[in-house]
């Protein structure tokens, strides 16, 4: 049975991945990707499947009400599915408001036109980072908000817009929190894409303070089987955790890269730590298991893998470094 999909962010990291995903796995699906070109966005992530007649393209800021009400009021979508975000938190620090300005009032948008016109179902992408750091044990979906960032703080106020439209209004709406992803396609100022990049081009790589912040990794395409199977069997107005259970402290991955282009530790260059850098995430992911899901992919071997494939992909990587003056 055809199903139509209306993908927000699915030019950037994620999305991309996932759109892929959904089009090799659904050969009755189709998409339409509706993304705002920022920085982060970048077509040459879906070349391979630019052709594909299930496949379209529109751009466009998910906060311009006018052309979302001009789509929906012309087509029908079984699934809206919501990467669309500002998402570096190191830009969120020193440029507050754009994040505000997409994460939430984005959001607010994309809220009002589903309420207006419908769909079968809504699911938000959130993070980890909404519930802040935690020493010991694992965050779980009913546990409160912390967030200790511009960007986390603009995403679990997301969150509970979201939420908050399904208690007021009745919207079928899912969202999943997923930890720390990596994988082709990663817009190389995020850790592991940089420090693999930096080392191709004989740079060091610059690691926050110690290296001790814990981070739980999550290989793309089990984040993607992950929001699949939220978005076809979890129950509407549920929160989803999807985590790898692959914590690594930063030097630790730091580390691992370094030993696979058989470089020491005079390789990094230890920089000022990040303002207010959370020391650990951990996500429990018992409720997205008991839906059948668990992730796939051995982080050693998805690692090895990245680092190959952006050796494979050098001038993907080189266009969006020298373009943004990346070091």
């Amino acid at each position: 049975m055809n199903k139509k999909l209306f993908i927000t962010g699915g030019a950037g990291f994620i999305g991309s991945n996932f759109i892929r995903y959904i089009l090799n796995k659904y050969p009755d699906y189709e998409v339409l990707n509706y993304d705002k070109l920022t920085y982060a966005g970048n077509l040459d992530n879906l070349r391979d499947i630019e052709s594909d007649p299930r496949y379209r393209f529109v751009q466009g800021d998910i906060c311009d009400s006018n052309l979302l009400d001009d789509i929906f009021s012309k087509e029908k979508f079984d699934y809206v599915v919501n990467f669309a975000a500002e998402t570096h938190v190191d830009r969120s620090i020193s440029n507050p408001n754009v994040f505000v300005e997409t994460n939430i009032l984005g959001v607010s948008s994309l809220l009002e036109i589903v309420k207006k016109y419908g769909t079968g179902k809504f699911l938000h992408i959130s993070t980890d980072e909404t519930y802040g750091s935690i020493n010991d044990g694992s965050f779980f979906e009913d546990d409160k908000l912390s967030p200790n960032s511009p960007y986390s703080a603009s995403k679990a106020g997301a969150d509970l817009l979201v939420m908050a439209y399904y208690k007021t209004y009745g919207l079928p709406v899912l969202i999943t929190r997923s930890s720390n992803n990596f994988g082709p396609y990663q817009y190389p100022e995020k850790l592991i894409p940089l420090f693999v990049t930096n080392l191709m081009e004989d740079k060091k790589v610059p690691l926050y303070g110690t290296g001790e912040n814990v981070r739980d990794w999550i290989y793309v395409i089990d984040n993607c089987s992950g929001v699949d199977t939220v978005l076809h069997d979890g129950e509407l107005g549920e929160i989803y955790n999807i985590g790898g259970g692959n914590e690594k402290m930063n030097i630790e991955i730091t580390r691992s890269v370094l030993k696979f282009f058989d470089k020491n530790e005079d390789w990094i260059d230890h920089v000022p730590d990040r303002l207010g850098h959370d020391l650990r995430y951990s996500l429990g992911i018992k409720k997205v298991e008991e839906l059948g899901w668990k992730p796939q992919y051995d982080f050693e071997k998805a690692l090895q893998e990245t680092i190959v494939w952006y050796g494979k992909n050098i001038e993907w990587w080189k266009k969006i470094k020298e373009k943004s003056n990346i070091n």
